[in-house]
């Protein structure tokens, strides 16, 4: 009996952080199962002219992709639409990424009566969603003549996540000790040379964060989209696709799911070449 208990004990010492990482990964797998058959549904059926019981195809096809080299009839042409979209993603990432740089550095580095108030409220704003934001929106849109305009898109979009993307960047600033900047003033920088020259290449992976957020948050816009652009060479892909989907009593689920997929092939090649600096996110930083 002692033998068989000091087996079973060592046999746990030896394997059972092995054992431990087996269950974890197998309880993740089954929790993760719904979501990729789902996808693995999605892909079936962009390349499947029918589909027994709903889920198994018998014949493949790529009429469902015709799309790419020849206009859906009755929408625009869809790669019109994915420039579109992309400019409206590049610019959210680039103004967010510039104007949040700066903004990051003032809340981490200055002192100022009421700054712990203002974080606060703005993180506490940047929770409400932009659906409350709509009829406020339209009147300022509509004062400044970007009704239709993805200009007037760009805009919003940048000024609804500033928020956000300065406290990611203040939080990696926070992580940043004055004896830096510091460092470079007695070499005789400038406090702006110390900002471009010490401090931005020290948060870059703040920055790729910051780009990362950008480009997604312009590339899924849907409300404001759906909301203020009437004009369809104006459309962006998830315009596109609400579009596609029209009545729901007669959608063309292979037509859809290939756009759906063709819509989320940019954002997994973002990710999967930015993937690693979104590990590096701290929001609240080692500072108030």
């Amino acid at each position: 009996m002692m033998e068989s208990r000091e087996f079973k004990l060592s046999f746990f010492q030896k394997h059972g952080e092995k054992i431990k990482n087996t269950i974890v990964i197998i309880i993740l797998l089954v929790i993760s199962l719904p979501i990729i058959l789902s996808y693995l549904w999605l892909v079936l059926n962009s390349f499947a002219s029918e589909m027994k019981y709903g889920i198994i195809p018998t014949k493949f096809t790529l009429e469902h992709w015709r799309f790419l080299i020849e206009s859906v009839k009755g929408y625009p042409n869809i790669w019109q639409v994915t420039l579109n979209t992309f400019i409206v993603a590049i610019m959210v990432m680039f103004l967010e990424l510039f104007i949040t740089s700066f903004a990051g550095y003032a809340l981490s580095r200055y002192k100022f009566r009421g700054r712990k108030t203002m974080l606060l409220t703005i993180l506490v704003l940047h929770s409400f969603p932009s659906v409350s934001l709509l009829v406020a929106v339209y009147y300022v849109l509509r004062t400044l003549n970007l009704i239709n305009s993805l200009w007037g898109i760009i805009l919003l979009k940048v000024a609804l996540e500033i928020p956000w993307g300065a406290w990611i960047m203040k939080g990696f600033y926070d992580q940043l000790p004055w004896e830096i900047e510091w460092a470079g003033t007695v070499d005789g920088y400038s406090r702006i040379q110390v900002f471009f020259k010490v401090m931005l290449p020290l948060v870059r992976p703040g920055m790729a964060v910051t780009a990362i957020f950008g480009f997604l948050s312009g590339w899924s816009e849907f409300i404001f989209i759906n909301t203020f652009i009437l004009n369809q060479q104006t459309w962006t892909l998830s315009r596109y696709i609400k579009g596609v989907i029209g009545d729901f009593r007669f959608v063309d689920y292979g037509l859809l799911t290939s756009i759906s997929l063709f819509y989320m092939i940019p954002t997994l090649v973002f990710y999967f070449f930015a993937n690693k600096y979104l590990l590096q996110v701290n929001i609240t930083g080692t500072k108030g």
